[in-house]
């Protein structure tokens, strides 16, 4: 049986081979996963279509592959399970045999590892056998890879990490992720290819913050989510849109092209570096399915489990630096759109308020915009808007 890439969305023209968790000879099972293919947004995963043994391995890690390319060929039906029953007749040369058998008992284990703790062992070049599992079934989680390479004694770097040592210090060089070039690449172009500019505002949250302590446990007895901030954000933010429609348009050549739909983009950190899910037709959702929508995609994120889709579209995009502890900053925008909204760090400061000083929950925003398309009149009158609906929440209800 051939084992090959999956076909690849239109606008992905290669892949790399991230993470192979078999090897040649070995017995895989049904829908195990052989091996991890790392696309310039997500990670595939191929799986056995049989029960069988992995045979010659074509295209290793690293590799560069296009869509359904053969990198690995496996022989479906035969195991080699008499190899167990032959090893206690050889005590002599037992060593080779309970090694195999010690391999098919990882193999097992590898098996119940989930792909973000797989992805993990495999970065780190960690033996999963080594592994204290404390979840259930004692399944190895995230939490018990980090303790273990935390107590683990410091190791020579695997061969993708060339390590330089000289006397205490030591440097390594690993390979950028495709995810990481690819994300490097669409900074710099955001940076050369726009007119960016950068203006500010700040805003009371103590409204929304009375808000969500006066509702917090009946919305979440309701719908079964807690009532954070993204979810007012967004919907400032649409309301936002509505009213500056260059906002939510994209230069596209020599034309200006304006959408008639709110799909927003949520910057989101995985442990493969930031990505950029799309809520979609945000103008049709309430606060609790927003909640609701982020939450599914975050999980998502930290699991390896964005399919391309999640990623597709978007016409305007909020980050929120503030859950890092970020006071300010210059966001930069996600291309093709024509604005990122940077939202803040919440921190109490004195403020003036009808001739007297009140201390106040203070946060700033931060649009970045392409000047070439949005003029300063409208990127001001924008950042506004989202600041007095942020601090008079019920014009968000009232679409006022």
């Amino acid at each position: 049986m051939e084992i090959k890439v999956p076909v690849l969305p239109e606008s992905v023209a290669d892949a790399t081979i991230a993470t192979w968790h078999v090897k040649t000879g070995e017995a895989v099972t049904r829908d195990q996963v052989l091996v991890d293919i790392e696309t310039d947004k997500v990670v595939l995963e191929v799986v056995a279509q049989a029960d069988g043994v992995m045979g010659e391995i074509i295209h290793d890690t690293g590799a560069t592959v296009t869509a359904e390319e053969v990198i690995g060929k496996m022989e479906a039906g035969g195991a080699p399970a008499a190899k167990k029953d032959d090893a206690p007749a050889k005590k002599e040369d037992s060593k080779p045999e309970a090694a195999a058998s010690d391999a098919k008992s990882d193999d097992s284990n590898d098996d119940a590892l989930s792909p973000s703790v797989r992805r993990m062992i495999a970065e780190k070049g960690l033996d999963a056998s080594k592994i204290k599992g404390t979840g259930k079934n004692g399944r190895v989680t995230k939490e018990d890879v980090e303790k273990f390479v935390a107590g683990a004694p410091a190791k020579s770097a695997s061969p993708a990490a060339a390590t330089a040592v000289a006397g205490d210090r030591s440097q390594k060089r690993v390979p950028m992720t495709r995810l990481r070039k690819t994300i490097a690449n669409r900074l710099l172009e955001a940076k050369n290819s726009t007119a960016m500019l950068t203006t500010f505002n700040e805003v009371n949250m103590k409204p929304i913050m009375d808000l969500r302590k006066q509702y917090q446990d009946v919305f979440e007895k309701r719908h079964g989510i807690r009532l954070g901030f993204m979810s007012f954000y967004v919907k400032a933010v649409t309301e936002a849109l509505k009213r500056f429609p260059e906002v939510n348009a994209a230069i596209d050549g020599d034309d200006i092209v304006y959408h008639n739909y709110f799909d927003v983009s949520i910057a989101v950190s995985t442990p493969r570096g930031l990505v950029t899910p799309v809520l979609r037709d945000c103008d049709k959702m309430n606060l609790a399915e927003i909640e609701k929508a982020i939450k599914d995609l975050a999980l998502k994120g930290r699991d390896g489990k964005l399919a391309m889709d999640d990623l597709t579209g978007g016409n305007f995009t909020i980050t929120n630096g503030g859950v890092f502890g970020s006071l300010m900053s210059t966001p930069i925008i996600n291309p093709p759109q024509s604005a990122i909204l940077g939202m803040h760090k919440i921190q109490d400061r004195v403020m003036v308020v009808d001739g007297k000083m009140e201390i106040l929950p203070m946060m700033y925003l931060a649009l970045s915009y392409d000047h070439r398309i949005i003029d300063g009149k409208e990127s001001v009158g924008f950042l506004v808007t989202i600041k007095e609906l942020l601090e008079d929440p019920t014009r968000i209800l009232l679409d006022i």
